[in-house]
């Protein structure tokens, strides 16, 4: 017999599908996945809802597949978010430590924590997250817990996530209609990366590019720490755009030659596809080359912007552990050794890590960003008096923005 109160679902409203993952928190260490649905994705455009009707209908029949599929029902989520309006910056906040010992305590982490999210951002926005990066006692950097220690300044570095709160709350109505109970919130990035990545190669710092449909999300570790994240409004759509407009072929057709016969790689001898009539449409004969070179262009594009963003900021001689890439594009053929040109670093294709559950969910990457969501269902429901680090408490905001919307869509 299943408890209900150890089920968390995961659901991913994406361009391209949206999916709901089942987990069963077995013990404090063990956590299996028993459900998974997905359909694909209507209403969604580059990762945001623009009908709310079409979207709830894909929401239902995804949620409705992973209750046949774990034999329970589903009441509440946790859902992703994602969009070209999400944005980030790290801040630091500090604190002057005014006990007569100068022992730090409790309340002046709560304190330094609350400073560094003491923020300005436009009107229109709200936090989405804010994730501890390190302590600083005295300028001495590397503090992972500074309770207990002498010091007569307290520093903090926050990583901090936010975007417009409308287009967050379309998503939250979108799903409340369903309906069902929002739990909380996570940009797809940080969702993923906790599915893919160890705690080592946070360590050792590492790249997660979540490629979908509609974005390309991507997050950075170092030293254990979020350093940097962002949002492309550009994925898998728009290389069956760029298809379909080379080859003058239907969208639909554009996407399955993708699909059966694309890669990012130039092939070393050319062949001819032949596409079969379809719809009364004749048949055509297209070069399997320049398929390719067009896939190829897009992919180089957008992972030249992202190792752009990692210059800017000084992060690739961090990435000891290389670059993850998750999502559905990660199925591309020769994706892995092209990244691997393009940022000079290994490339893993990333799936979740430390699970178990279904092989083919486990080793699917479109699955990643789901199936991330319930682990940070986890660390969010863990250890709930402490202060927020990474896996822990991380969503403070995201119940801010919940209990606004409610009240806004009651």
């Amino acid at each position: 017999m299943i408890n209900t109160e150890q089920i968390i679902v995961g659901l991913e409203v994406g361009t391209s599908k949206t999916c709901a993952v089942v987990g069963e928190v077995l013990d404090a260490d063990n956590l299996q996945i028993i459900g998974i649905g997905q359909t694909t994705s209507q209403g969604v455009r580059k990762g945001e809802i623009v009908d709310m009707e079409a979207a709830g209908q894909s929401i239902h029949q995804a949620i409705a597949e992973a209750e046949d599929s774990a034999g329970v029902e589903i009441h509440n989520v946790y859902a992703s978010v994602t969009g070209g309006h999400i944005r980030c910056f790290n801040n630091r906040g500090s604190v002057v430590i005014a006990n007569d010992d100068r022992e730090i305590t409790e309340e002046e982490v709560r304190s330094v924590l609350h400073n560094a999210k003491a923020v300005n951002i436009p009107h229109d926005h709200v936090i989405v997250h804010s994730i501890r990066q390190r302590y600083f006692v005295d300028g001495h950097d590397g503090i992972t817990n500074p309770v207990g220690m002498i010091g007569a300044k307290l520093e903090a570095d926050v990583h901090i996530v936010h975007g417009v709160r409308t287009r967050l709350q379309n998503t939250i109505r979108c799903i409340k209609q369903v309906p069902l109970d929002l739990a909380n919130i996570a940009v797809s990035s940080f969702a993923s990366s906790l599915a893919v990545l160890t705690t080592e190669d946070q360590q050792h710092g590492a790249l997660v590019l979540d490629i979908g449909g509609g974005t390309t999300d991507y997050i950075c570790y170092a030293n254990g720490a979020v350093r940097h994240s962002g949002v492309l409004a550009v994925g898998g759509d728009h290389i069956t755009n760029d298809i379909a407009v080379g080859l003058r072929l239907p969208i639909p057709r554009a996407e399955k030659l993708k699909l059966e016969h694309g890669a990012v790689q130039w092939p070393i001898d050319d062949e001819i596809i032949t596409l079969k009539a379809d719809l009364g449409l004749p048949d055509r004969q297209v070069s399997r080359e320049q398929l390719c070179h067009i896939i190829n262009l897009r992919v180089e594009e957008t992972l030249t912007l992202v190792k752009k963003e990692m210059e800017k900021n000084d992060l690739l001689p961090y990435l000891r552990a290389g670059v993850f890439i998750t999502g559905g594009c990660a199925r591309l053929r020769g994706l892995q050794p092209f990244a691997e040109e393009i940022f000079g670093m290994p490339v893993h294709i990333g799936h979740s890590q430390t699970l178990n559950g279904p092989t083919a969910a486990l080793e699917s990457p479109e699955y990643s960003t789901a199936i991330g969501l319930i682990k940070f269902a986890i660390g969010n429901q863990r250890d709930q008096h402490q202060a927020p680090t990474l896996g822990r408490k991380i969503g403070q905001t995201f119940h801010t923005i919940i209990q606004r919307a409610r009240a806004l869509f009651m």
